[in-house]
């Protein structure tokens, strides 16, 4: 029963730390999805496709990075998925408030309709300094919403770091080129 607890309160702690009134490019959407790769199969049967190597999955902002990704059309238009494999793949997106969000895992789900990732194996999603772990997280890209599990073992939990806004700023600030950079680099144009 604790335990049980302890995770209803880390995923509102989650949701209220990673939900913020911004929503996941929302532009991005509305935009079409292009897929390069190395290499290429298609089934006209089944409306699946293959591709491998070097696979790099654009819409707008949103990005996925993978070694090899299926992309099942059977659906419809629309109603797309696309399972995104790696070691890791990697997702990012920016923010229409310009924050970016960023995920890793073995295996990335993309549904198209739903507008959700799942991520499987080693998961990890960051988004505004803040980072979630876990054996696999369902993250809602529209709603900014999330839910990790751990694995099964006994030492497979969820992970949940919070940055203070403090510290934020901070780390702002130290990214920031300083007023001699700024120079340095005006000597430098001709």
């Amino acid at each position: 029963m604790f335990k049980h607890n302890m995770l209803r309160v880390s995923l509102l702690l989650i949701a209220s730390v990673l939900g913020t009134n911004s929503y996941a490019g929302e532009d991005d959407f509305g935009l079409p999805i292009k897929v390069d790769s190395k290499s290429n199969f298609f089934d006209g049967k089944t409306k699946t496709s293959i591709f491998r190597r070097d696979v790099r999955i654009t819409q707008g902002t949103l990005e996925i990075l993978a070694d090899e990704v299926e992309v099942i059309a059977g659906l419809g238009e629309g109603k797309e998925v696309f399972i995104a494999r790696g070691e890791p793949a990697k997702y990012s997106q920016v923010l229409d408030d310009g924050s970016n969000v960023s995920a890793a895992a073995n295996e990335i789900k993309y549904e198209v309709n739903n507008r959700t990732l799942t991520l499987t194996g080693a998961a990890e999603l960051n988004q505004d300094s803040s980072l979630v772990k876990g054996e696999s997280i369902l993250f809602n890209m529209e709603l900014e919403q999330l839910i990790a599990q751990g694995s099964e073992s006994e030492e497979g939990g969820v992970t949940a770091i919070f940055q203070p806004d403090s510290l934020r700023k901070r780390q702002d600030e130290s990214e920031k080129p300083t007023n001699k950079e700024k120079e340095q680099k005006e000597d430098d144009q001709p």
